[in-house]
């Protein structure tokens, strides 16, 4: 899955792409280097971000959509919470909602995905939005993050979602400290008795910054390798990522790995 942040803020590339013409450009790129999914945010929730109102969020996503379903082969998706923008951008032809709450933040999103006959992904997070990266510690990360993944899956089905449209995402990053999110990269595999795809998204985020010896955006980028082989590895069926060339190449040698 390769992300498209068309933001001025987001943590990594904030700016790069807020610009829709750039923004439908390098939706293209993504496809072009290998990614089988293009996932649109409009929304940066990195640590100290502030909400934008629904409006803003539709102006920025859904014309950067509509063109990119009519250019790209791959399905896009849209990064949000929130039931009005999945609902605009899914009219515009986003195929997935890839969901930061595991519908915890919009109770309507549930509903809009099963009338569009949508994709979704439940991501694990804890807290509001103003308070996700501002969480205590888990007394038990992969008991927690199971249960959380399992109430929103349970949720998802409840709302009349078929099984074979949902994908979960333990959050990497999200409320959890480095050593957290380390020991759900590790033990990935407690995640697939739930029995759901698994997304993991590692991307350059702040827990490989804090093991790297090197602080340098190569050193994130080499970190971000490093997951990504881990995360396939433990059973990760999808990896989020911004350089998808890299990732693109990294996955494909893992999985003959594993076939081997």
């Amino acid at each position: 899955m390769g992300i498209l942040n068309v933001t001025p803020d987001s943590f990594s590339d904030g700016g790069l792409y807020f610009d829709p013409e750039k923004a439908i450009a390098r939706g293209k790129q993504l496809e072009q280097e290998g990614a089988d999914l293009v996932d649109v945010g409009g929304d940066s929730t990195r640590p100290g971000s502030q909400a934008i109102s629904e409006e803003e969020e539709m102006r920025r996503v859904v014309p950067v959509i509509e063109s990119l379903v009519r250019a790209l082969s791959v399905p896009v998706s849209i990064d949000t919470y929130r039931a009005n923008v999945a609902s605009r951008a899914l009219e515009a032809g986003a195929q997935i909602v890839n969901d930061i709450s595991g519908f915890r933040f919009d109770q309507g999103l549930p509903l809009v995905v099963k009338k569009s006959c949508a994709g979704v992904v439940l991501m694990h997070s804890r807290g509001s939005r103003e308070t996700l990266h501002r969480q205590s510690r888990m007394d038990d990360p992969i008991r927690e993050v199971t249960e959380g993944l399992a109430a929103s899956a349970r949720n998802a089905r409840e709302a009349g979602i078929p099984s074979d449209a949902i994908v979960i995402d333990p959050g990497i990053g999200f409320g959890k400290t480095a050593d957290e999110s380390l020991r759900v990269l590790k033990d990935l595999m407690v995640f697939s008795k739930i029995e759901y795809p698994l997304l993991v998204g590692t991307s350059r985020k702040s827990f490989i910054s804090s093991i790297a010896t090197a602080a340098s955006t190569e050193a994130q980028d080499w970190g971000t390798a490093a997951t990504n082989v881990a995360a396939i590895m433990n059973g990760a069926h999808i990896v989020r990522v911004h350089d998808v060339r890299t990732a693109r190449v990294l996955a494909d040698v893992t999985d003959r790995i594993l076939l081997a």
